[in-house]
């Protein structure tokens, strides 16, 4: 670990995904900070969890300002996210305005409150969790278009930050087992889990740890030449349609 890179927030950092990009930079010797609803549930002496609701945008605010006087955020990975399916005659705009703050706002509110950090030590690293489903996908017209939203500012950002040494790229996994998000939607048991995975070029599904090994990619203090792109970690899934 470069000595410059020093503490980085996760949020959404307690299951599946998140917990196991936590994991990921614990076992490469950074500082982690986990904002989400409840703690990740390990014991680690670098390892600070914080309660908060993303959704909260005068909390998001408040704490964010907190981590920022009290650690030395380097940083950003904001991974949390929901989904509130629905086709189009059924969509909730209240569910949109749900989660444009969660994917949107939120990451909005962090990055201006690690930013001045960051260009003080003339580094920084702002990763986003987006999705294979930015490109399209039956029932996801709020995820779809917020998770869009999140490769947009990617781009955004990585134009305006790149001579204060701040990278930003964003991470979009495809269908993740072992997650409450996907078996949310896709019960474990059924038998849409196998018929996916031979619908995929690698025939599996993906795993947390694939997404945390992308992000740690981008994270590296060394990879300071990447910028302002999209990884999609979805086994082959976003160069054709996929169903569920």
């Amino acid at each position: 670990m470069s000595s410059s890179h020093q503490t980085i927030v996760v949020t959404g950092g307690s299951t599946g995904i998140g917990a196991a990009i936590c994991r990921q930079f614990l076992a490469e010797g950074h500082e982690v900070v986990n904002l989400a609803r409840r703690p990740l549930e390990e014991q680690h002496p670098r390892l600070h969890n914080i309660e908060l609701d993303l959704s909260d945008r005068a909390a998001t605010a408040t704490i964010a300002a907190r981590v920022a006087r009290d650690f030395q955020v380097t940083g950003l990975v904001h991974n949390a996210g929901l989904i509130r399916p629905n086709l189009l005659p059924d969509v909730q705009l209240d569910d949109f305005d749900y989660l444009s703050q969660v994917h949107i706002g939120a990451a909005i509110s962090l990055a201006q409150a690690f930013l001045p950090g960051m260009k003080e030590r003339h580094f920084g690293r702002i990763i986003l969790i987006t999705s294979r489903a930015a490109l399209g996908l039956q029932t996801r017209t709020s995820y779809s278009a917020t998770k869009s939203g999140m490769i947009g500012m990617t781009r955004t950002w990585a134009l305006e930050l790149g001579e204060s040494g701040i990278t930003v790229n964003s991470v979009a996994p495809g269908p993740i087992s072992a997650t409450e998000m996907f078996h949310d939607v896709v019960p474990e048991d059924s038998p849409k889990v196998d018929a996916m995975a031979q619908s995929i070029p690698v025939r599996r599904l993906g795993v947390p740890d694939d997404v945390a090994r992308a992000v740690s990619f981008f994270n590296h203090s060394d990879n300071g030449f990447i910028t302002g792109q999209t990884l999609m970690v979805c086994g082959g899934s976003s160069l054709g349609s996929l169903a569920l």
